[in-house]
Order: structure tokens, then sequence, then C-alpha cells
């Protein structure tokens, strides 16, 4: 079965396809850049809502 891909709500439109787009299957999100769907980066659940986590606050964010 082909996999459901979903657009974030916040992904731009227009004709550069610039837009993040997630699928979940099997007990692992994939995620994807709209311009590049061959590249899908695949995770679990758990790890994508530890990442998200961290990045909102701004664990991420460098002084460099």
């Amino acid at each position: 079965m082909a996999a459901v891909w979903r657009k974030s709500s916040f992904s731009g439109t227009g004709p550069d396809n610039n837009c993040v787009e997630l699928s979940a299957a099997d007990g692992l999100v994939r995620l994807r850049e709209g311009d590049d769907p061959a590249v899908v980066l695949a995770t679990t659940p758990t790890t994508l809502a530890a990442f998200l986590r961290a990045a909102k606050s701004g664990r991420f964010d460098g002084d460099s």
C-alpha cells in the first residue's frame, strides 16, 4: 500500500512546493520535503516528540 502523505499547514504554497510532508504507518513517522520527495526520514513517534520539544525549548539554538 502506498504511503498517504499529509502536507503541513505551515507549508508554503505555489510553484516552489516548499513544504514538509508527513506519513505514519507501521509504528513509524516519515517526513519529507515536497521539493525532494525521494529523501525520506523515518523515526518513532516518541523520538519525534522529544525532538520537537527540544526544538521548541531552544535547545538547538547555538551561540555560534
